[in-house]
């Protein structure tokens, strides 16, 4: 009976020492911040786009699913926009917008409401999978919004994307 007494002892160390690693990693690894999910909002910008806008500007970023051409439009206070890849055909487009769609586009970027419709405001959740993401930089912060069904874009968001896509080249065009 001494024998199996004698390994005992270092037996039980063994599993206590085993179980105090496994303990130290497991904590090890959660005290790290979790990964954030997938957000399409943080992965649409590519490096060169701009990451922050003046008063009265807006870059828009849209998306079609995680592997269709990313739509860049740079929209400057006077109104003048330029385009990258604007219709899926990787052709850089410029304009500028008509004075009436300056002035509106200037009333809702300047509404105080917008602040409230922000990605940070709304605890923005991407909800669908290969939907149409779009993402509106302006001067208060970013706003994401997802074509899909039954999801309801944020009611000045919503205007400005409307005024941005029909006022420039939407429409993927032939070659």
């Amino acid at each position: 009976m001494s024998r199996p007494s004698r390994l005992l002892g270092p037996l039980l160390g063994v599993l206590l020492s085993t179980a105090l690693t496994g303990c130290t990693l497991v904590n090890a690894s959660t005290d790290e911040p979790a990964p954030a999910p997938s957000d399409p909002a943080s992965a649409l910008p590519e490096p060169g786009a701009p990451t922050t806008v003046g008063d009265g500007q807006v870059s828009l970023f849209q998306k079609l699913g995680a592997y269709g051409p990313l739509r860049t439009l740079q929209v400057e206070k006077n109104g003048t926009w330029k385009c990258l890849d604007c219709a899926g055909d990787g052709v850089t487009s410029t304009g500028g917008f008509a004075p009436e769609q300056v002035s509106r586009l200037q009333q809702l970027l300047a509404d105080p409401g917008l602040a409230a419709e922000t990605d940070q405001a709304r605890h923005y959740r991407s909800t669908c999978i290969d939907a149409l993401t779009s993402s509106l930089l302006t001067a208060v912060g970013s706003i994401t919004t997802e074509d899909c069904p039954g999801v309801e874009a944020p009611p000045i968001a919503g205007e400005v994307l409307l005024l941005l896509t029909q006022a420039t080249p939407a429409e993927l065009t032939e070659q």
